[in-house]
């Protein structure tokens, strides 16, 4: 796995042994971030939800992004994305959260400009953490909220605030942009 745009286009990052998870393929984190590249306004800040390798915020740091929180849960995989981050050469530009989505989100207190979320496929929780990102104060009228999701799991049109404005098919894989309304 490697950056494939940006100022640390090619470097090569460490990804977690193992089932649990799923890092984004190329195809789909280079999806993403034309998506990105045509909607996005701020690129000041970017939350990073279920990082597993930090291969998404990475990417985002690499394209100009000026500071990435990364949420991951499992230990060995908070070591992998700082060492990931140290590789690339951005440690002073992002904070890595060990800890679940669910308790970062009641603690963190700023608006990001872009969100993204890259839950394991299987995950029962993606509705219940769409929903509480959606009556967050972490999101503003200026935010785009990127989910990916499995095509066999479907998400809804709305959670709150957030409305889906878009969805964009990739083999298995489907990116879920988000906007804030009202």
């Amino acid at each position: 796995m490697r950056v494939i745009a940006g100022s640390a286009k090619g470097c090569i990052l460490k990804s977690p042994k193992g089932r649990k998870t799923r890092p984004a393929t190329e195809l789909v984190r280079g999806a993403i971030f034309s998506i990105l590249e045509s909607v996005a306004e701020d690129w000041s800040s970017l939350l990073d939800l279920f990082s597993g390798s930090g291969s998404l915020g990475i990417e985002a740091l690499s394209r100009g992004v000026e500071w990435v929180d990364f949420v991951e849960q499992e230990a060995r995989c908070c070591a992998i994305i700082k060492q990931n981050i140290a590789k690339a050469g951005f440690v002073d530009y992002a904070h890595v959260y060990c800890c679940s989505v669910n308790r970062a989100l009641s603690f963190l207190d700023k608006e990001y400009g872009i969100i993204i979320m890259d839950p394991p496929y299987s995950s029962p929780s993606i509705d219940r953490t769409l929903e509480q990102l959606a009556n967050s104060r972490l999101v503003s009228g200026n935010s785009i909220v990127i989910a990916t999701h499995s095509k066999l799991r479907p998400l809804k049109s709305r959670y709150a605030s957030l409305n889906l404005k878009k969805e964009y098919h990739h083999g298995d894989s489907v990116i879920a942009l988000y906007r804030k309304e009202g």
